[in-house]
Parts: structure tokens; C-alpha cells; sequence
């Protein structure tokens, strides 16, 4: 107990010049004050070699995303960001559009090179704008010139500017989807990042030297456009020998580029012009049109294969929040009203009981491996019920764990099985049917409106904000609690649906261009609500800095999305949540 009548063990000292950081695994360094991360990442590697599966590009400091430059000021908690890590890859890709831009305004002056998507293999999908389409020699030239720039060991610098000569600066240089972002910016500066005298925007953290970007590969393509390659999550410390971008992904990425070119809404920029000038409506109106556009077409692709090929099995599947429901609902009105009538059997009811179920490499119960279904007797039924036998179908018990007797069913033969779950495309699902019988759909947000050429905004983001309002609305789960499922999620669908996504007869494309600015009202003060220091924290605050960009829709331009519309299973408002297609959810089938 101290005596606090004796306080000899208190004494005068001088200021502290250094600062302690500790590491997860205990190392504890000493510096002075002012030392960046990077510096001492670079000294723990030395100790710690095993802690950097691959090269740094950030590090958690104090439960805080901080880019490789930025000063130690007092002591701090410390852990590594590699390109291992999602929030290092995003850091990775951001810098090295600034390579690619810098090296292209150097060889060919006042370029406009626009990132349009992410192909699927590992990489961006880019074009010039007011460029013919590169040459061989020109293409080549530019390759030379980006990797002597990562040679070069070129620092890249950050300064805050204000946003009146940000827009000054953009104007010079005629860059109008960077001059109609900036023009609805309500903070009055932003961070620019500069490469080699080329200065730019960018949302997210970037690399502190063009040495950390050894890895690219640009590859050019046929359509006149071309790919900027960059290490995929499987493989961090590599490039992948080969880049697919002629799948029917990538040709539905083209297809909605020209689509929002068509409609005007070709960034974040024009977005906001049209949210803030109020002409919202005719902007969901078509939007939703299109949708009805192509959800009628696979209705009439599915009729049409009931007659020639005697269709009778229709599997849907997506990843998580891309409105298969909905979707699901929809496509089955259509069918109603061409005749067909859709019946939907759920895959859940065939899980095997729990003790039959496999398990992970955690040692937990597995319930998206395809192993936990039980194949052999939903094979079986699926047969049965095509040709027209009395069957009983299984219910899975939840609470107890096991399979019990469900609902008995006869189908007659107008009826077509609808069945939705993260294994419809996966070609083991259903083995005793011909492929002649069978229709694949893939449901998935695969495109999104971009902030601008150079900052894209990942489809995965906003499948993630959809998931955060549906889940506060409908199921009462905070942001928090949503964000640390979602790497979960995320695992999931890397292993059991996008390895099979062209195994699809046709792709639905949810996404909707107006969506973000619905979303953003939602998820903005739930995003606000996570805690500071939690691991969720981090992901909130990074989605919060891109729709932070986004004008949001107005209490009233809410009310203008229909109340079938895909985007109100995320938002509250649908009147398709307690649909049931065809009312043939009885045992009078």
C-alpha cells in the first residue's frame, strides 16, 4: 500500500522523446517520436519473420487502420497489415491505379484511363476514354514505364488540400467526373495523394513507394480494352498464369457499363446531381424497369424450355443479400403467368441430423459444405416428385437436430420444382436428373455505380450495407454484429458458389444504380454505432468513408421504390416478405 504521506518516489523528469510499441506477440520496441509504422513493422519482421505471410502494407495501430507513413506520436499497440489481409490487398490495388494512371499521363499527356470493374481471376478491368484503344506499342510502353517507376523506388506523398483548389486543380485538367464528385462535398478539404508530380484522390490509404507494387501484369484484351492483374487473396505473393475476362460475368460488366452510360448515371458524381435536383423518380422507375425486363426474359427462357425439353427443375443461387428471395418471388409470378406453377422446396429440410454432419477445420459443424445435405434421398424425391410420384417430404428440426416427416406431395405436371440455395449451380447438387431438365439461374449485386474512374466501389461493400439494414430491421442485429459475421459469410461463398457462378444458364444482375443512396440513410447511423476499438470498427469506418460520398434519398424518394422492388428485402417495405408463390404450400397439392 503506498504511504501517501511520503511521495519520494515522484520526481521531476524531461519531456519523453520516445515512444513503445507493442506487438501481439509481445515484442516491445522503443523509438523516437515520429517513427512510421513502416519502420517499425521492418524491425519486427527481422525478429518475427513468421508474422508477414507476405509484404506489409499497413498496421492496426491502437485498434486503427494506419497507412505505412504515418508517425508514431506516443506509445501504441501494433499489428502487421499484409497483402494477405483484405484491408492490405485494398491498400495494394488503390496505389497501384495510381501507378497506372501516373505511368499512362507521362507517356500519353492528359489520358483518361478508367478502372470499369474487377475480373474475376484477379484483377482490373480498365479503358481509355479519350485515347484510341492502345496499341501493341503503345501498351508495351506503358508496362515499361510502370515497372521502372516501381524501380525507381518514386516516394508517394500525402498533403490535405482544400477542396475549392482540389476543384480548381481537377477543372485544369478537364476532369469532369472528379469536378461533379467534388461539387457536392460537404467537408471543405480531402487528402491527395501525388506519384512523380501526378496528384490525385483516392478514398482509402495508399502505400508510402512505388517498391511495394512488384507485382501487376497488365494484359491486354481483344475488346480494347485491358486488365491490370494484381495477387489474388489464394495467392498473395504471386500472379496467377491465367486471367479469364470472357465469361458471361464479364460480358454482363460490359453490358450494365453501357447500360448506366446509357441512363446518365455513370459515377457517384452523377448520382448526387440527379438525388439533389430531385429527378429520383424516373431514375427508379427505369431502373426497376430493367429488372422486370429481365425477369420476365428468364420467366419466358423457362417456359419455353418446359415445352421443348421438358424443364421441370429450376435451382437459384447467389451469395449472401443478393435478393434471391425476392428474386425467387418474383420469377415465380411470371411463371404463374405463363401457366406454370412453381413449387419451392427447401434445401434446408435435407441436412443430415447433426451428428452425421460434417465439420470443419475448427472442429465446428459445417452446414454450407454440400456434404451436410443428404444427397442420395433429395436426389431421389426430386426424381419421384418430376415423374408425378406421392412423396413425403423431410422437415428439418432445428432445435432437435434431426430430419422428421414433412408435408406429402403430388405434382402435377404444369408444376416446376423452384429451389433456391448456395449449392443450385454447384454441378453435384443434383446427379440423377439430365441437364436437359434442369435450369441454373445465378442471382448476384455484380456491379456498382463507381465514386469515380479510379475509385471503384466493390460489389462485396455493398452486398455487405444491404446485409447490415436487413439485418437491423428484420432480425435485430447491430452493424457490429453483422461485420464480424461477414468474413464467415464471405469464406462460405469463396468455397460454394463462385467457383461454379458460369456454371449458370443465365446471370441476374440485382444490383440496382440507385441503391446506395437508399442505403445510405440506413446504414450511415448504424454504421456510427459500432463501437471504437472493437475489430468491427476498422470495416465500418471504411465503409462509412466512401458513403460518405453519396447524397442520400430523401424520406420522400424512399417512398417512390415500389414495394416489389428487389432493394425492399433489404430496406423494409416489401409486400413479397410473406408471399407464398401459387399458395401450394399445403399436403393438397
Amino acid at each position: 500500500m503506498l504511504d501517501n504521506d511520503n511521495l519520494s518516489f515522484i520526481h521531476l523528469s524531461e519531456p519523453r522523446t520516445n515512444v513503445c510499441v507493442t506487438f501481439p506477440d509481445g515484442v516491445v520496441f522503443e523509438a523516437p517520436k515520429g517513427t512510421s509504422v513502416e519502420h517499425f513493422l521492418q524491425k519486427h519482421r527481422e525478429i518475427n519473420p513468421d508474422a508477414y505471410p507476405s509484404e506489409i502494407m499497413g498496421g492496426i495501430v491502437d485498434s486503427r487502420l494506419r497507412e505505412l507513413s504515418y508517425p508514431i506520436q506516443r506509445d501504441a499497440s501494433i499489428s502487421p497489415v499484409t497483402l494477405s489481409d483484405s484491408d492490405g490487398r485494398r491498400i495494394y490495388r488503390r496505389t497501384l491505379v495510381l501507378l497506372l494512371v501516373t505511368a499512362a499521363n507521362e507517356l500519353f499527356p492528359g489520358v483518361e484511363v478508367s478502372v470499369s470493374y474487377a475480373v474475376p481471376d484477379g484483377g482490373y478491368y480498365c479503358m481509355v476514354k479519350n485515347h484510341a484503344p492502345f496499341t501493341e506499342e503503345e501498351f508495351q510502353a506503358l508496362n515499361e514505364r510502370m515497372h521502372a517507376i516501381v524501380a525507381a523506388d518514386d516516394p508517394i506523398t500525402k498533403q490535405v488540400m482544400k477542396l475549392s483548389e482540389a476543384i480548381e486543380m481537377y477543372e485544369a485538367r478537364g476532369d469532369a467526373n472528379k469536378v461533379r464528385l467534388m461539387r457536392q462535398r460537404t467537408r471543405g478539404d480531402l487528402n491527395i495523394y501525388t506519384l512523380r508530380g501526378h496528384a490525385d484522390y483516392y478514398y482509402g490509404y495508399m502505400l508510402p513507394s512505388t517498391r511495394y507494387l512488384k507485382l501487376f501484369r497488365l494484359i491486354n484484351t481483344p475488346a480494347g480494352g485491358f486488365i491490370l492483374q494484381y495477387p489474388r487473396s489464394s495467392t498473395p505473393n504471386m500472379l496467377t498464369d491465367e486471367v479469364d475476362n470472357g465469361g458471361k460475368i464479364s460480358r454482363l460488366f460490359e453490358h450494365a457499363e453501357q447500360l448506366a452510360e446509357r441512363l446518365g448515371v455513370e459515377d457517384i458524381g452523377r448520382l448526387n446531381q440527379i438525388v439533389t435536383s430531385n429527378r429520383v423518380q424516373e431514375l427508379i422507375l427505369v431502373a426497376e424497369a430493367i429488372h422486370e425486363q429481365q425477369i420476365s426474359a428468364i420467366a419466358q427462357a423457362v417456359y419455353d424450355a418446359y415445352h421443348e425439353r421438358e424443364l421441370r427443375l429450376v435451382l437459384i443461387a447467389g451469395p449472401s443479400s443478393s435478393g434471391k428471395t425476392t428474386f425467387s418471388k418474383r420469377l415465380a409470378i411470371h411463371l404463374l403467368a405463363h401457366g406454370l406453377r412453381p413449387f419451392t422446396v427447401e434445401l434446408d429440410n435435407y441436412f443430415l441430423d447433426r451428428e452425421l454432419t460434417p465439420k470443419d477445420e475448427t472442429g465446428n459443424y459445417d452446414f454450407e459444405a454440400l456434404e451436410a445435405i443428404n444427397l442420395p434421398l433429395f436426389n431421389r424425391q426430386l426424381k419421384e416428385l418430376i415423374e408425378g410420384a406421392q412423396v413425403a417430404l423431410p422437415r428439418f428440426n432445428f432445435k432437435l437436430g434431426k430430419s422428421v416427416e414433412g408435408v406429402s406431395i403430388k405434382l402435377d405436371s404444369n408444376h416446376i420444382l423452384v429451389i433456391e440455395g448456395i449449392h443450385g449451380i454447384n454441378p453435384r447438387l443434383v446427379t440423377d436428373i439430365p441437364d436437359s431438365r434442369i435450369y441454373r439461374i445465378y442471382v448476384s449485386a455484380l456491379t456498382q455505380l463507381n465514386i469515380d474512374n479510379q475509385n471503384r466501389i466493390p460489389t462485396t461493400d455493398v452486398r455487405l450495407l444491404r446485409r447490415i439494414c436487413r439485418d437491423a430491421y428484420s432480425r435485430g442485429h447491430n452493424a457490429n454484429a453483422t461485420i464480424n459475421m461477414w468474413p464467415s459469410v464471405r469464406r462460405g461463398e469463396k468455397r460454394n458458389i463462385f467457383p461454379y457462378q458460369e456454371n449458370a444458364d443465365v446471370i441476374f444482375n440485382s444490383a440496382l444504380n440507385y441503391e446506395l443512396a437508399s442505403l445510405k440513410p440506413i446504414a450511415e447511423p448504424l454504421l456510427l454505432q459500432v463501437p471504437v476499438g472493437t475489430p468491427a470498427y476498422i470495416e465500418a469506418n471504411r465503409l462509412l468513408s466512401f458513403i460518405r460520398w453519396v447524397s442520400p434519398f430523401s424520406p420522400e424518394q424512399q417512398l417512390m421504390i415500389p414495394d416489389t422492388s428487389l432493394l425492399r428485402e433489404f430496406i423494409g417495405g416489401s409486400i413479397l416478405g410473406d408471399y407464398l408463390p401459387g399458395g401450394l404450400h399445403t399436403k393438397d397439392v
